[in-house]
């Protein structure tokens, strides 16, 4: 007895020493490992103070949290400021912020990366999935009530037979889908409740319809589909929160309408974009983006738009290669929305190319300026030599580029042979060259045969002057050598905020 008293004194002690903040455990080097001890199923937040996505996360973060030790979970929160723990944050491959790591079982190595949305529920009910049954059992309608009401989505399996081969598909389809939660039952109770004859699967919502029954051919797969066409609503409004759930799902063609809240025709509009996505569940993802609200601006630039030339529309495919379509009008109503995605799906669309007029002033200075008009003409010329940065106006590895790429200009303007040019990327977009982060360095050396070569190496002049006076092949090094060197992802996922307060090379996710 005398023994057991002491562990679990030990045990109090060693809870009082991990600090708490709204529920969320304060985790440095001096108690990770002791946390881990204490609590065997800790997801752990790595922030930054300054971190626009992280301050937006804490209060759902802590909400989360707070749910779980409500219900006397065995799964903890906790978060680590990555800026003063950097040993921490180095050991877990922190790289950007925030970036969200589940322990389980109280393993050190080889954490799971957290996966599913920034609500509380979405965490909470990822968690619960990591830890527990994929399906919950229902065994009486209040449990079957609860689990709907407490949830944006959640599925329910009416299986008479909970052993059968659709209920064991249904099983499989649960532990591939992280953030809904599932449920499985035979209780006639629940089938009388939900109306429920025979066999089937049904999806419980507060949005749109309500409820979405599946009864067909059960199999994981078309399960999965069935799922992916339902959980979103028809019309999803693009916030920090729901940004996860868009970019992380599997439709990857989005149409967007930008349009502000404070339109007097807004619900006309909401109207007709909602209707036109009736046809297109499963395949096009219809969100709608309030382009008076600040942290919007940089999507809205993304697309070469200005707040003054709001209501429009724009799709994008999210595939390996981002690819843009503007519609030929610009009257928003289901008929046109219709008409602009049925030409997509068929695959009738041309890229949509942003293009700035080209400058009068474009060849003054030493660094030339290319926007997409002028870019064919002058990078693949043949009889010319030409290293071209693609920037953001934004990014501050780009601001931090500026000055060694205007000493660059300087040393080769009296160079027949070579342009050391710039473009704006959030403002120009050309077929040949897909940049996927700033700043990225291409040159084109002279010749017919159109060639680009990747420059990774030193961001230094007399790394480019090396390069350069070796016609490209030398002093670039490899893709994958350039560790040293930073860039800013172009995600449209990202914080709306200066990226100069980035320390140490973090950008913000």
């Amino acid at each position: 007895m005398l023994k057991l008293l002491i562990v679990c004194a030990l045990a109090a002690m060693s809870v009082a020493d991990i600090p708490e903040e709204e529920d969320v455990l304060v985790l440095k080097k001096s108690n990770f490992e002791e946390a881990l001890k204490t609590y065997p199923n800790i997801l752990v937040e790595f922030y930054a103070p300054w971190c626009g996505h992280c301050k937006a996360l804490a209060p759902e973060y802590a909400k989360a949290a707070g749910m779980l030790k409500a219900e006397d979970s065995n799964i903890r929160l906790g978060k680590v400021d990555a800026t003063e723990e950097a040993e921490l944050a180095q050991e877990f491959g922190v790289r950007g912020y925030p970036t969200i790591k589940f322990f389980k079982g109280g393993e050190k190595e080889n954490p799971k990366e957290y996966s599913a949305g920034r609500q509380a529920d979405d965490i909470v009910n990822w968690l619960k999935k990591r830890t527990g049954p994929a399906a919950t059992t229902l065994s009486d309608v209040t449990q079957a009530e609860s689990l709907i009401a407490d949830n944006e989505v959640a599925v329910i399996g009416f299986f008479k037979d909970v052993e059968s081969k659709d209920a064991k598909a249904f099983i499989k389809t649960a532990e591939a889908v992280d953030d809904i939660p599932f449920a499985i039952t035979s209780d006639d109770g629940v089938f009388s409740k939900f109306e429920v004859a025979k066999d089937c699967v049904v999806l419980f919502k507060k949005f749109d319809e309500g409820r979405n029954t599946f009864d067909g051919e059960v199999s994981k797969e078309k399960l999965l589909a069935f799922i992916k066409a339902n959980q979103l609503p028809l019309v999803i409004e693009f916030t920090e929160q729901t940004a996860p759930k868009i970019f992380g799902g599997d439709i990857k063609s989005h149409i967007l309408m930008f349009v502000p809240k404070t339109a007097k025709d807004f619900q006309d509009k909401m109207d007709q974009f909602k209707k036109a996505a009736e046809g297109f569940k499963g395949k096009i993802l219809f969100i709608f983006i309030d382009s008076d609200v600040d942290d919007n601006q940089r999507i809205l630039e993304f697309f070469g738009l200005k707040k003054e030339e709001c209501p429009a529309i724009r799709l994008i495919t999210l595939e390996e290669e981002m690819t843009k379509y503007k519609p030929e009008t610009s009257e928003i109503t289901a008929e046109n929305i219709v008409t602009f995605c049925t030409a997509f799906t068929e695959g009738k669309l041309k890229p949509h190319l942003m293009s700035q007029d080209i400058p009068d002033d474009w060849d003054k200075n030493p660094v030339k300026v290319l926007v997409g008009k002028n870019f064919e003409d002058i990078a693949f010329n043949p009889v010319k030599n030409v290293f071209v940065e693609f920037y953001a106006p934004w990014c501050g590895h780009c601001k931090q580029l500026a000055p060694i790429w205007d000493q660059l200009g300087e040393k080769f303007k009296d160079n027949a042979n070579i342009v050391v040019a710039k473009m704006d990327s959030t403002a120009n977009e050309i077929e040949t060259v897909k940049v996927h982060s700033f700043p990225t360095l291409k040159f084109f050396p002279a010749g017919d045969d159109r060639k680009v070569i990747d420059y990774n190496g030193e961001r230094t002049l007399d790394g480019f002057t090396k390069f350069l006076e070796s016609g490209g092949k030398e002093g670039g090094a490899p893709a994958g050598d350039d560790e040293d060197e930073e860039s800013d992802d172009l995600d449209l996922d990202d914080a709306e905020e200066d990226d100069s307060d980035v320390e140490e090379g973090h950008d913000e996710l």
